[in-house]
């Protein structure tokens, strides 16, 4: 496989050029108009072995002046760097040759697609639900009808982590040092191209297999380890509006036989109402009205064995004292006036603080140490970081370069507070932005705010292309709120959309309810009897998969994802989102349409038992049935690390 790689480095092309960028953000989401003032082909002229490597000439033939790709390879890895790097170029364009039936995957998280090849990938962080998007699927949804297989062209949609790494069905990854805007075009049959607007810096790396080419890829952006074992003993619920109402559902769930292991509560420092819904007010410190006395109450349910998540993420609410000091100390990001960026994100305008400044850094830091870890919180939501304005001006750098940063920034601070207190074995956080040095500091993302419906898009089916393309990138351990989040207008949460995701959430890593920006329009797990006792079962059976879930965690940090395309141990079914492995033991194949009792289930080379029934598949495609608190889920019949008890125990709730 290194030939290969030595054969498109050798046959590289090389574009410069020289171009600005006119970004415009609304609401997290951006209006992007690029302008290139010139550009020229460089022509390849030379190619020198050396000690390492070796190194390629391109000439500028306007300019009469050469340009230099140092290539160096260190046990495998190819490591490329362009050795000139002119403030009169902004521009460069890498070419390499590609495989006419070469797939590409990655780039952070895709939610439309997987499989990248055809596509052009914006490398860019941003709101992934902009308000375009939203606004143009509810005219369509009113004037013409809901369509739930109807997507747009790729380049419409945002994503909340953007990485410029892609692994090919090749079996190579490719990962390159940029920290700007960049576009990653693989529409070409036989020519990929990396558009970069800083000095092309790149790696490329082989493997015989998908698991190898991951665990490289690890070894060069890092991993961020060990997770607290108390996240496979059941579900986290999601509740709010204070202590009476978490003790309320929580004892209903307990009763109804919910295995229990936590409590997110978003609203633990107040909440807003707004025209988007139910929100949280953004004032790091327990609101006494809602959750008074809340370090004690943490310590209460505790002793019952569930743990209480909270929320945070890099904004301030402008009402509230502890923006007062933080304003005061000029710990907020600016505008060009030298005042507070006022950064509005649904209907309301908040602050921004600045991780660029040191004491900054520390104040935020210690709030989330004191107010969060130092009352007894088990975890939280680190939201958003996506949403540095790239027209602000910071304590220190380029916010049109730490844009792209800024969520792995957001990240590095949330590991540090819980390094620093010495509960890594017991709190973590979770995130959904993210770019390169979230994979080594965020201890696990979650796919966003899908819609709280069936669209491919943005609904339930999402969730897997999401995953999947997170997994490739080198974030290991993913999961989706049970049940979605984005509810608007005719938009809300079915009682048959909840359940069918909890059921495809027993089968990930980490089980996490929410109830959705409009709780009281949307279903909740509580909301009749069945419902309960669905839930119930579910956290059952995520329990039970607790000692396989724990080896693939272990393989996690070594860059293996836990969830995994079929083709990742089979090179079979490249182009395929529908449904995923679990480890190397597990498929499953949640059902993604409404009102189905029944879907298609795509079997790699193996022999595969289905838990349910203990009917074989083998190779091919076949109709499953999948009643309702039943998604088709089937174990290799020459498993390796799923245990015999663990198969007894899913077969015994699955079939009860």
């Amino acid at each position: 496989m290194e030939e290969l790689i030595r054969h498109m480095l050798k046959n590289m092309e090389m574009t410069i050029g020289y171009g600005t960028n006119h970004f415009r953000m609304s609401r997290g989401s951006f209006h992007y108009r690029k302008l290139v003032l010139w550009r020229r082909d460089l022509v390849r002229t030379g190619y020198e072995k050396t000690e390492n490597g070796f190194v390629l000439t391109f000439r500028d033939e306007k300019e009469h002046c050469d340009y230099h790709m140092d290539i160096t390879v260190h046990d495998g890895r190819y490591d490329c760097a362009m050795r000139e790097d002119p403030a009169k170029i902004n521009r460069w364009w890498v070419r390499l040759p590609c495989g006419i039936n070469e797939h590409f995957y990655g780039c952070g998280e895709t939610y439309s697609r997987f499989n990248l090849k055809g596509e052009r990938v914006r490398i860019f962080v941003a709101e992934h639900q902009n308000t375009r998007r939203i606004s143009r699927k509810i005219v369509h949804d009113k004037v013409i009808g809901h369509d739930p297989e109807k997507d747009l062209q790729f380049s419409a949609y945002e994503s909340y982590y953007a990485q410029p790494t892609f692994v090919s069905s090749r079996k190579y990854y490719l990962h390159a040092d940029t920290t700007g805007y960049a576009e990653f075009d693989f529409r070409q049959d036989r020519r990929l191209s990396l558009r970069l607007q800083e000095r092309p810096v790149f790696h490329m790396e082989s493997g015989k297999t998908f698991p190898e080419v991951s665990e490289k890829l690890s070894r060069l952006l890092g991993s961020y380890g060990k997770l607290p074992e108390w996240l496979y003993d059941g579900v986290i619920l999601a509740i709010q509006e204070g202590c009476s109402a978490v003790d309320e559902r929580l004892n209903k769930a307990l009763e109804a036989g919910v295995k229990v292991n936590g409590v997110w509560s978003q609203d633990w420092c107040g909440c807003r109402r707004t025209g988007f819904g139910y929100q949280v007010m953004w004032n790091w410190e327990a609101d006494q009205e809602l959750y008074p006395d809340l370090k004690n109450k943490i310590r209460e349910w505790n002793e019952k064995g569930v743990r209480f998540l909270g929320y945070i993420n890099p904004f301030m609410a402008i009402e509230k004292p502890l923006y007062k000091y933080a304003s005061e100390h000029g710990y907020c990001v600016k505008n060009k006036k030298g005042e507070d960026y006022m950064v509005t994100i649904t209907t309301f305008p908040a602050a921004m603080i600045d991780f660029t400044n040191p004491e900054a850094y520390a104040w935020y830091k210690d709030l989330i140490r004191k107010n969060m870890i130092g009352i007894g919180m088990s975890g939280w939501m680190a939201d958003f970081g996506e949403y540095l304005p790239v027209d602000c001006v910071l304590y220190e750098g380029d916010p049109k370069v730490l844009h792209n940063q800024w969520p792995a920034i957001w990240a590095r601070m949330n590991r540090e507070v819980i390094e620093e207190c010495g509960v890594r074995d017991e709190v973590f956080f979770f995130m959904r932005a993210g770019n390169t040095g979230s994979v080594r500091d965020a201890a696990c993302m979650w796919t966003g705010d899908q819609h709280v419906d069936w669209s491919k898009d943005d609904g339930l089916p999402s969730v897997i292309p999401a995953s999947l393309s997170l997994g490739m990138s080198g974030q290991t351990i993913v999961h989706s709120d049970a049940g979605g989040y984005t509810t608007i207008m005719h938009m809300t949460r079915s009682k048959e959309l909840l359940m069918r995701w909890e059921e495809m959430n027993a089968f990930s890593p980490l089980f996490r309810l929410h109830e959705g920006n409009q709780p009281s329009r949307n279903v909740q797990f509580d909301s009749d009897e069945e419902l309960l006792e669905h839930l119930a079962r579910q956290s059952r059976i995520h329990a039970a998969l607790k000692p396989y879930l724990l080896k693939l965690e272990a393989e996690a940090q070594q860059g293996i994802p836990m969830i995994r395309p079929l083709f990742y141990h089979y090179d079979s079914n490249y182009d395929y989102d529908k449904a995923y492995m679990l480890g190397r033991d597990l498929l499953v194949a949640p059902v993604r349409k409404q009102g189905r009792t029944d879907r298609h289930v795509v079997f790699p080379n193996d022999v595969w038992v289905d838990i349910a029934t203990g009917k074989e598949y083998k190779k091919g495609t076949y109709l499953v049935e999948a009643p309702m608190g039943r998604i088709p889920v089937f174990y290799r019949k020459q498993h390796s690390q799923l245990d015999e008890e663990t198969i007894r125990l899913l077969q015994q709730e699955i079939r009860s």
